[in-house]
C-alpha cells in the first residue's frame, strides 16, 4: 500500500532537477528543438524585408529585421475600403464573448448533470454524447437551415450563438465534477447554501483545470474559424480576421502581399501559442481527472 501511495505522489512534471532526468533530457531536447523550428520560422518570416521574403533559396533566419510588414498590414484597406483593424476587432470581441459564454454554459450544465436531480438529466447526457459523434462538416446543411430560420444570416450574432455549446467541453467538465465528493455538496446545503451559491463558491474553484481546457478549446475553435464569415455573413464589416487571412492573397498581388501575409499569420498564431503556454498544465490535469488515458 505504501508503494502505491508513493507512486501516486509522483508528479508528471517534477519541480526539481535530478540526475536521473539526464537520459530523458538527452532524448527530449533534440526533439523539442526540432519541433521549435516551425515556430522560429514563423517569427523570423514575419519580420523579413521584401527582398529576403522573395530570396531564393530562402533563408531560415532573418538578417535585417523590420516592422514594415506590420505597418503595411494595418495601413492597407481591403477592396471594400474596410481597414484590417475592423476585422481584428471583430475577432477579438467574438472570441472573448464566446469563451466566456462557453465556460459559463459548460460549467453550469456540467454541475447540473453531475450533482442535481431532475427528470431529463439522462436524456441531456445522451444528447451531448451523441453530439460528439458529428463533426461540423456533417451537419453544415441542417445548421444553415436552423440559422436561417432564426434570422441570423448576415447578423453579427451568428458568430456567437451557434458555437457557444461545446459537447466535448461539457463532457470533460461533467467528468471533472463527478470527482467532487457528494458529501461536500451536502454539507454546503446543510449550511444553507443554494445551488447557485454552491456552483459559484465550491464548484468553480475546484474545476479550474477544466475551465482552462474549455477556454483553450473554444478559443482555438472561434479564433481560427473563417467558415462562419464565409458561409453566413455577406457584410464585410461583420467578418473576422481569420476570413481576411484567407482572402489576403486573393485580394492583392501574391508577391507584393507576401510581407502582409507573413505578419498576419504571426498575429493569428501568437494568441494560440500564448494561451496554450499558460494553460497547458491545466489541460493535462483535466485529462487525467476526466478518465481520459
Amino acid at each position: 500500500m505504501r508503494k502505491i501511495r508513493n507512486f501516486r505522489a509522483i508528479k508528471i512534471n517534477p519541480t526539481r532537477f535530478g540526475w536521473g532526468q539526464v537520459p530523458f533530457l538527452l532524448m527530449v531536447l533534440p526533439v523539442a528543438a526540432f519541433m521549435m523550428m516551425p515556430l522560429l520560422y514563423i517569427f523570423n518570416h514575419a519580420f523579413k524585408p521584401f527582398d529576403e521574403l522573395i530570396e531564393y533559396p530562402p533563408r531560415f533566419f532573418v538578417r535585417r529585421p523590420t516592422l514594415d510588414n506590420l505597418f503595411e498590414l494595418f495601413e492597407t484597406a481591403t477592396t471594400t475600403g474596410i481597414p484590417v483593424t475592423r476585422y481584428l476587432f471583430n475577432s477579438i470581441l467574438i472570441t472573448v464573448v464566446v469563451v466566456l459564454l462557453s465556460i459559463f454554459l459548460a460549467t453550469i450544465t456540467g454541475y447540473a448533470l453531475s450533482k442535481l436531480k431532475f427528470h431529463i438529466k439522462g436524456v441531456i447526457s445522451h444528447i451531448n454524447t451523441l453530439a460528439m459523434m458529428f463533426v461540423g462538416t456533417a451537419v453544415i446543411i441542417p445548421r444553415y437551415i436552423i440559422i436561417e430560420q432564426l434570422g441570423l444570416i448576415d447578423n453579427f450574432m451568428v458568430h456567437i450563438i451557434p458555437v457557444i455549446a461545446i459537447p466535448v467541453g461539457l463532457f470533460l467538465v461533467k467528468q471533472f465534477i463527478d470527482q467532487i465528493p457528494n458529501e461536500l455538496i451536502d454539507a454546503a446545503k446543510i449550511d444553507g447554501a443554494s445551488s447557485i451559491m454552491i456552483y459559484w463558491k465550491i464548484i468553480l474553484p475546484l474545476i479550474k483545470p477544466a475551465i482552462a481546457t474549455i477556454a483553450i478549446l473554444s478559443f482555438q475553435m472561434i479564433w481560427n474559424d473563417a467558415g462562419i464569415s464565409a458561409t453566413y455573413v455577406n457584410t464585410d464589416s461583420l467578418k473576422t480576421f481569420a476570413f481576411y487571412m484567407q482572402t489576403l492573397s486573393a485580394s492583392s498581388n501574391v508577391v507584393a502581399g507576401a510581407g502582409m501575409s507573413a505578419v498576419a499569420s504571426l498575429i493569428m498564431f501568437l494568441p494560440n501559442l500564448i494561451i496554450f503556454i499558460f494553460l497547458q498544465s491545466k489541460v493535462m490535469s483535466t485529462m487525467v481527472n476526466s478518465g481520459i488515458k
